[in-house]
């Protein structure tokens, strides 16, 4: 909680996008345990850094891993993936997958998810900024965000973002965080 109510700065840096995930679903696990939501990690630990502000993209995994948590209201699965790909120049890409087991988003809702004030959730549970927001700051961090959902399936979604060139300043030195989360 104190990492993530530190005030964040609008530095980009070199960051170890796999310590940010961990770190955010330390935040909610008490949550996602009440939810009754299994987390499946599968990280690849040779992942490259990309340049980005840990604190933003703290606020997308967040948003995202919460809007999961509501969607399975009956508990449910919520896998959490990253990876290397390749890229059209001359940097790679670093790919991270949230998925849930959740109810899925209607077809006609998918083209406007990321519209600013759209939400599908009732009346005073949420605000409809969360993905407006969060889709700001991956295309901030020069990254590409989609989804795939199909109701009563769950929900996929796919963030993009290039690796840091060399001359990127790096983050800190980690310290060690220890997740409930089952690794696949």
């Amino acid at each position: 909680l104190l990492n993530f109510s530190r005030t964040s700065t609008t530095e980009f840096i070199a960051l170890d996008v796999n310590k940010i995930i961990r770190e955010t679903l330390n935040l909610v696990d008490h949550q996602l345990v009440q939810a009754r939501i299994e987390v499946k990690l599968a990280l690849d630990d040779q992942l490259p850094r990309i340049k980005g502000n840990a604190g933003k993209l703290q606020q997308v995994f967040l948003n995202l891993v919460l809007n999961a948590r509501d969607a399975m209201e009956s508990g449910g699965t919520l896998s959490v993936r990253t990876s290397v790909r390749a890229s059209h120049g001359t940097r790679r890409v670093v790919h991270v997958s949230i998925a849930d087991s959740g109810a899925g988003i209607a077809a006609e809702n998918l083209t406007r998810i990321f519209d600013p004030f759209f939400t599908t959730k009732a009346a005073k549970k949420g605000t409809g900024l969360g993905l407006s927001v969060s889709y700001g700051i991956v295309k901030e961090h020069g990254g590409e965000i989609e989804v795939e959902s199909k109701p009563a399936m769950g929900t996929r979604f796919d963030l993009s973002f290039p690796e840091a060139v060399a001359e990127t300043k790096l983050e800190p030195k980690p310290e060690p965080v220890t997740p409930r989360q089952q690794v696949v």
